[in-house]
C-alpha cells in the first residue's frame, strides 16, 4: 500500500508505509478482520456519499459547459487528493489508511459492471457493417496515433529532470506500450454523450462520428486484450493471449446460443424477476474470473459477456434497473481512485510547467492529424475533419484502466501517469467547448431566406420534417403529407422522426441501434418498445413511396433526448434537411367516442417550444382520423382571417388543392366594426425578420394581394375549389361564424396560427386559449365544447419570430442577430 503523505516525487513506489490498528471480531480460520458493520461499512457509505454530493455539485457548475460525466467523476477525486485535500482532517476522514484496500475492492467491481454495461452499449452489426468511411477513419484513428504516442513517450523521457536510477526502475519497453495504447482510444459513451448534449447526434457530422467512434472502441478493447498480458505476466503472456481466444470463441460458439434461447424465451413470457436477472448479471463477474486466472485483465471477460447479451427489451430492462447503483455508486469510486493518485502539481514544480503544457498539447495532435489524414480522401471539409478529430480524442474508462495498470505495476513513473491523466482529462473537458464553438448549434438555422412554402419555388422540393412519437400519429399524418404530394413538379421530401424521451443512461444504447431499427443480432431477439414503435412508424411513412415512387422519398430518423431539450434536435435536425416545413403532431388524441384526451402533457411543452425559433415554418396536427386519400375524398375548409400565418396556410391548401381527390373551400372572416380594432399594445419589435417594419395596414395589403393571386390562378379555373366572405362585427360573431362553417361539413380545417394580425379582439381572446400553440380559432376548434368531428391543421409561417407564450420570458438583447452570417454543416453520409 501507498503512503498517502511525505510525497517524494522521486522515490520508487515499492514499500508499504503507514500503520493501524484493528480489533478482530469472532476470529476463525477464514475470518480475520474487524466487524464491516462497525467500522468499513460506515466508512465506505461516508465516502459513497461525499463522492455523490460532490459530483452533483460540480456537475451543476459545468453543466452549462456540457462536460460528460467521466470527467465530472475524476475531478471529484482529485479534490480529495493529497495535493487538494491531503493536509487536512477531512482527508483522513474521507480516506482511512484503513479502508483502502475495501474500498479499491469494491471500486473494481463497479469497473467491472461498468465496463459489462460498455459491451451491452457495442452493435457488432454496426461493427461488421459499417461503410468504408467510418472504417477508414477508425482504423487511421488507431494506427497513427500509437506509433506517434510511442514517439511522444521518447520525447518525454529525454526530457526528464530526474537522477537515472529514478527512470531506470520503470520499464521502459512496456511503458511504450501502454502510451500507444492510451492515444489510440476514444470513449463511444463518451462522443455519445457529448453529440446528444450538443444536438449534435443526428447530424451528418454526428453520424460519421458516432460510427467511427463505435468501431475505434471496439478495436481498442480487442487490442487491449491481446497486449495486456505482456504487460502482466512476465513469464509466458503468449499462453494467456491464446487462452484467452480460446475462451473467447468457446462463449460466443457453445454459451451464446444457449444464453440468448433462455434470454428471448423469458423475455418472450414476461417471466424475469430480480433472482434470475440476477443471476444473469452474476455472468460478467463469472466471466472476468476466468480470464483474471487465464492472465488477462477481468474487465475483458466482462465486456465480452455483455457483447453476448442478445439486444433488445431484455437488454432495456436490465440497464434502467441495474445501470445506476453499478455506475452512479460503485463506478464513481473507481474514477474517483483515478483522481486521488494524481500529482500534477508536484510535477509540475519538479519538470517545469512549460514541459508540462508542451507535452500535455502533443498528446492531443495525433488523433486530429489522423483523422484529418483520412477524412481528405473522402473529400470532407477541413472543419468537419478537424470536429471529428476531436471528438475521436474525447477518451473513456479504458485508457484509465490502462493508466491504473501501469501505476500498479510501476511501468510508467507518477510523471508520466500524471501528465497523461491530465492530458486525458483536459482533451475531454476541451472538446464539448470546441465544438460548440465551431458549430454555434443554436444559431445555424438563423437565416437571412424564408423557408417558406409560399415563398416555394414551382419546381423546389417540399421537404417536411415530420415527428411524431407513435405509430398511431405516423398514421395520422400520412393523409396530410399525401394531400401535399399533388404537384409533380415539385418533389416530395419526408423525414420521419420518430422522438424518443431519453431517460436515464441509456444514450449510448438508443444511439447505438437507431440507426438499425429492424436489424436485430440473429433476428432472436424481442423488440423494445421503442424498436417495435420504430418499425411500425417506418413501415408507415415507407407506404407513401409504395404510392407514388418517382415522385416522393421517404427517409426515417430518430431522435432521443430529454423532453426539455428535443425541441433543438428538431431545429438542427431541420436545418440540415433543408426543411419546409416542421408537422407536428398535437398532444391530444381522438377517443372512440371522439372526444380529445390528452396524451402527454409534455408534447404541448415540445410544440410550443418548436414554435418558438424554429428554422422553417410549423404545422400542428390535430388529428380526429383523418382517412386515407387513396379511400376518400377529402373535403377541406379553409379558414382566413389575415395575418403571415394564414397566407402559409393558404399556401399549404393552395398545394392541396391541386390534388385529385380533394374539394377546398376557403372562407375568408372579414373584422368590422368593433372587431377591426388594431392592437396597440407594445410587442418585442424586435422579434424576427419582418415584424419591424410590416405593420398593420401592410399586412393587410399583402393578404388581400395573395388572396386576388389565389382567386385568379386558382379559384377561378377549378371547379373543386371555392370562395366565400363572413363577416364579424364582434366578439360573439367569432364563434358563431365558425359553428355556420362547421354545418358546411369537411374531413380537414387548414388555419394559421394568427401571427400578425393585429386584431385587439383576438389578442383579448388569446389570453383564455387553453392551447395557445393552436391560436385563438384553432383552440376554439379543438375544444370538445366546440363540437366538430374535423381534423385540424395550424400553421405559422417562418420569418415572423415564432409565437410567444405567456409562461416564457425572453430578453430581446438576447435574440441573436439576423444577419450573422452562419451557414449550416453538411455532411454527406455515403
Amino acid at each position: 500500500m501507498e503512503a498517502m503523505d511525505h510525497f517524494d516525487p522521486y522515490q520508487k513506489r515499492e514499500a508499504v508505509a503507514g500503520c493501524y490498528q484493528t480489533v478482530v471480531s469472532n476470529p476463525n480460520a477464514i475470518w480475520q478482520s474487524e466487524s464491516v458493520l462497525t467500522y468499513y461499512l460506515p466508512a465506505f457509505a461516508t465516502q459513497v456519499a461525499f463522492m455523490l454530493i460532490s459530483t452533483r455539485c460540480i456537475y451543476f457548475i459545468l453543466r452549462p459547459l456540457h462536460q460528460p460525466r467521466i470527467v465530472i467523476e475524476i475531478l471529484m477525486g482529485f479534490m480529495i487528493s493529497p495535493e487538494v485535500l491531503g493536509s487536512t482532517p477531512l482527508f483522513e476522514v474521507l480516506v482511512p489508511l484503513k479502508s483502502v484496500i475495501s474500498t479499491e475492492t469494491i471500486s473494481y467491481m463497479g469497473l467491472i459492471y461498468y465496463v459489462f454495461l460498455a459491451g451491452l452499449d457495442m452493435n457488432l452489426d454496426t461493427i461488421l457493417r459499417a461503410r468504408k468511411k467510418a472504417t477508414t477513419i477508425a482504423i487511421a484513428g488507431i494506427v497513427i496515433p500509437m506509433v506517434m504516442g510511442a514517439g511522444i513517450y521518447a520525447l518525454l523521457q529525454s526530457m526528464y529532470e530526474a537522477p537515472s536510477e529514478y527512470l531506470s526502475h520503470h520499464s521502459r519497453a512496456k511503458a511504450y506500450l501502454f502510451w500507444a495504447l492510451v492515444f489510440s482510444v476514444t470513449g463511444f459513451p463518451v462522443v455519445t454523450q457529448i453529440l446528444a448534449d450538443l444536438k449534435l447526434l443526428y447530424t451528418g457530422l454526428g453520424k460519421v462520428a458516432l460510427t467511427a467512434a463505435m468501431i475505434t472502441d471496439f478495436y481498442n478493447w480487442v487490442i487491449f486484450a491481446l497486449l495486456i498480458p505482456y504487460a502482466l505476466n512476465e513469464g509466458s503472456p503468449m499462453f494467456s493471449v491464446l487462452s484467452t481466444i480460446a475462451f473467447v470463441l468457446f462463449c460466443f460458439i457453445v454459451v451464446r446460443p444457449y444464453l440468448v434461447q433462455l434470454i428471448v424465451r423469458k423475455t418472450n413470457q414476461n417471466e424475469w424477476d430480480n433472482y434470475q436477472m440476477f443471476c444473469v448479471m452474476m455472468g460478467a463477474f463469472a466471466c472476468s474470473t476466468v480470464t483474471d486466472l487465464l492472465g488477462t485483465h477481468p474487465v475483458v471477460g466482462a465486456l465480452m459477456y455483455g457483447i453476448m447479451i442478445p439486444r433488445g427489451k431484455f437488454t432495456e430492462m436490465l440497464k434502467d434497473k441495474t445501470e445506476d447503483f453499478g455506475v452512479v455508486f460503485l463506478g464513481t469510486l473507481f474514477f474517483g481512485n483515478c483522481g486521488i493518485r494524481l500529482r500534477i502539481i508536484s510535477v509540475i514544480q519538479t519538470q517545469g510547467f512549460l514541459l508540462v503544457l508542451a507535452i500535455m498539447l502533443l498528446t492531443c495532435i495525433p488523433k486530429i492529424l489522423s483523422i484529418v489524414i483520412a477524412t481528405q480522401f473522402f473529400g470532407m471539409p477541413a472543419r468537419d475533419s478537424v470536429a471529428i478529430g476531436l471528438l475521436m480524442n474525447t477518451k473513456g474508462v479504458l485508457p484509465f484502466i490502462v493508466l491504473n495498470i501501469a501505476w500498479d505495476k510501476q511501468v510508467i513513473s507518477v510523471e508520466s501517469y500524471s501528465i497523461l491523466t491530465t492530458s486525458v482529462l483536459v482533451m475531454t473537458i476541451m472538446v464539448p467547448l470546441i465544438i460548440n464553438a465551431i458549430y454555434k448549434p443554436r444559431k445555424l438555422y438563423k437565416q437571412n431566406k424564408l423557408r417558406t412554402i409560399q415563398n416555394l419555388k414551382a419546381e423546389a422540393d417540399l421537404r417536411v420534417l415530420a415527428c411524431v412519437h407513435n405509430p398511431r400519429q405516423a398514421t395520422g399524418m400520412i393523409s396530410i403529407l399525401q394531400a401535399c404530394n399533388a404537384v409533380k413538379l415539385s418533389p416530395l421530401r419526408v423525414f420521419a422522426l420518430q422522438l424518443i424521451e431519453l431517460t436515464g443512461n441509456n444514450t449510448s444504447l438508443l444511439a447505438a441501434h437507431l440507426d438499425q431499427p429492424n436489424q436485430q443480432q440473429n433476428g432472436e431477439q424481442v423488440l423494445t418498445q421503442t424498436q417495435h414503435d420504430m418499425e411500425i412508424i417506418t413501415n408507415t411513412f415507407e407506404s407513401l413511396c409504395a404510392a407514388d415512387n418517382q415522385n416522393t422519398r421517404v427517409e426515417t430518423l430518430a431522435a432521443a433526448s430529454t423532453y426539455s431539450t428535443i425541441h433543438e434536435d428538431i431545429y438542427t435536425l431541420a436545418q440540415e434537411k433543408q426543411a419546409t416545413l416542421i408537422l407536428l403532431p398535437f398532444h391530444k388524441q381522438s377517443s372512440i367516442e371522439g372526444i380529445l384526451e390528452i396524451t402527454n402533457s409534455a408534447f404541448k411543452h415540445i410544440n410550443q417550444n418548436v414554435m418558438k425559433d424554429a428554422p422553417c415554418s410549423v404545422a400542428i396536427f390535430v388529428d380526429r382520423g383523418l382517412g386515407s386519400l387513396f379511400k376518400v375524398n377529402l373535403r377541406v375548409i379553409m379558414v382566413f382571417i389575415g395575418g403571415p400565418d394564414d397566407r402559409e396556410a393558404l399556401a399549404v391548401a393552395w398545394r392541396m388543392s391541386k390534388h385529385q381527390g380533394i374539394q377546398l373551400s376557403v372562407v375568408r372572416i372579414l373584422l368590422l366594426g368593433e372587431a377591426a380594432e388594431a392592437d396597440t399594445t407594445p410587442q418585442l419589435e424586435s422579434r424576427g425578420l419582418l415584424s419591424a417594419v410590416v405593420d398593420y395596414e401592410r399586412q393587410k395589403e399583402l393578404d388581400d394581394e395573395y388572396l386576388s393571386l389565389f382567386r385568379l390562378h386558382a379559384v377561378n379555373k377549378e371547379d373543386s375549389i371555392t370562395y366565400s366572405e363572413k363577416e364579424v362585427n364582434s366578439r360573439d360573431d367569432i364563434a358563431e361564424v365558425l359553428n355556420q362553417i362547421d354545418q358546411i361539413g369537411c374531413d380537414l380545417y387548414i388555419l394559421g396560427q394568427g401571427t400578425g394580425r393585429h386584431s385587439l379582439v383576438l389578442s383579448e381572446l388569446m389570453k383564455w386559449t387553453d392551447c395557445p400553440e393552436l391560436g385563438v380559432i384553432g383552440d376554439m376548434m379543438a375544444s370538445n365544447n366546440f363540437g366538430s368531428s374535423s381534423s385540424i391543421l395550424v400553421v405559422q409561417q417562418y420569418g415572423f419570430g415564432g409565437m410567444v407564450f405567456e409562461t416564457t420570458t425572453r430578453n430581446p438583447s438576447e435574440v441573436p442577430a439576423n444577419n450573422d452570417g452562419s451557414d449550416a454543416h453538411f455532411v454527406e453520409i455515403e
